[in-house]
């Protein structure tokens, strides 16, 4: 298979690890040689329940035998979309209540981004440098990464970058600016928490010029960071919130929700103002509609700070020059790419799965499933300290 998967199945990368998966279970994936793999990735964060988890697989058994897709997004009544976003509402404070399910996380972005043109009648973006939004042309737009962008140009116009966690940087929004979109955790970026009330200064700042803001929660959301959405941790209400990811439970998802004034915006002037054919798709929505129930009524989303705290105490090493982000969204800093490389790759080898970021070569991913019992976390991170003696050592 591996000779079909390079000869048909387009890249991302000219080196994919190109592992031949043969089943998934819990907080494991298994190769078809039947070697078990520990996974601290988590499918990059969407799989928050662990793999294959039961309630997940029952619940999409029990919607297939109902029905699958039946008709274009918002037009018929299903049940699994509506109670998923009568949920969320449930989970959000005012004044988010009203949610578009999307196909991705990427489309959520430019669902949020046409609504807040819509909204303002302004063209003008903020966005934060080495952010990351999606691949789309309107997310890459608001990619703060040159690099990832200069082939792809000409992009969307009047898009402003600022940087993360500088204030003097807030002056730029004006009333020029239709919205600001941050991630509420940097993600590509290393993990990068905002500090000293960074959030709800921006919160202020928009306030005060009629902006909009739009939070990003496609990685730190749905329980990661202790809180069912990172921004709670923040003292910061964004206008449009943006998820995707873990809420569909290793089902592809993305959602925006704001205000019904806001989201109404998209029905006229003109009509069908966002529109998609599987978004809000009932098997999917089954599927996060469980994800979202098993993570808001039971005792993971505390849990995860004590597995953070956990991670911590195990991960102390002389090449570990810090530990980064919050809850189960973690990124170990070390000294060079070349370390970071080194640790990944062998720590497949020993069976542990670990990951790159997108932007911080020195940074390794640690976004296990929420569900990882404290063994595994053991396990895994004894794992790490003994590749990491074996580089240190060379």
């Amino acid at each position: 298979m591996k000779s079909d998967f390079y000869k048909y199945q387009a890249q991302t990368t000219p080196h994919p690890l190109a592992m031949e998966i043969s089943h998934a279970r819990g907080s494991y994936i298994y190769d078809v040689k039947k070697n078990a793999y520990l996974d601290f990735v988590a499918g990059v964060s969407a799989c928050p329940l662990g793999h294959s988890h039961p309630k997940i697989i029952n619940t999409i058994k029990e919607q297939l035998d109902k029905y699958m897709h039946v008709m274009v997004y918002g037009e018929y009544i299903q049940k699994p979309a509506v109670e998923l976003t009568k949920l969320l509402a449930k989970n959000l404070p005012k004044p988010l209540e009203k949610t578009y399910l999307t196909n991705s996380g990427t489309e959520a972005i430019e669902g949020a981004l046409k609504l807040a043109k819509r909204a303002t009648g302004r063209s003008e973006i903020i966005a934060a440098n080495k952010a990351y939004h999606g691949n789309t042309m309107g997310s890459m737009s608001v990619m703060g990464f040159e690099e990832r962008k200069q082939a792809f140009r000409p992009l969307l116009p009047d898009v402003k970058f600022i940087e993360f966690n500088i204030e003097s940087d807030l002056n730029k929004i004006t009333d020029k600016t239709a919205c600001v979109i941050l991630e509420t955790i940097q993600g590509g970026a290393g993990f990068i928490e905002p500090q000293n009330n960074y959030l709800k200064k921006v919160r202020e700042r928009c306030n005060e010029v009629g902006a909009l803001l739009i939070l990003d929660e496609i990685q730190p959301g749905i329980g990661r960071t202790g809180k069912l959405f990172g921004f709670e941790n923040y003292n910061c209400i964004p206008d449009i919130l943006v998820t995707g990811k873990a809420l569909g439970g290793g089902m592809p998802i993305g959602a925006f929700t704001a205000s019904t004034n806001l989201m109404d915006l998209l029905m006229d002037i003109p009509k069908l103002g966002h529109i998609t054919t599987f978004g809000g798709h009932p098997v999917i929505a089954a599927s996060a509609l469980a994800t979202l129930k098993e993570i808001t009524e039971s005792e993971l989303i505390p849990e995860t700070l004590k597995k953070e705290q956990l991670f911590r105490k195990l991960l102390v090493h002389p090449l570990i020059k810090e530990v980064r982000g919050k809850g189960l969204m973690l990124a170990i800093m070390t000294d060079s790419a070349e370390i970071t490389n080194q640790l990944i790759l062998k720590s497949q080898d020993k069976g542990l799965i670990l990951f790159w970021l997108l932007f911080e070569e020195k940074a390794i991913r640690i976004t296990p499933p929420l569900t990882i019992s404290k063994e595994e976390i053991i396990k895994g991170c004894a794992i790490i300290i003994d590749v990491l003696n074996e580089i240190h050592q060379t």
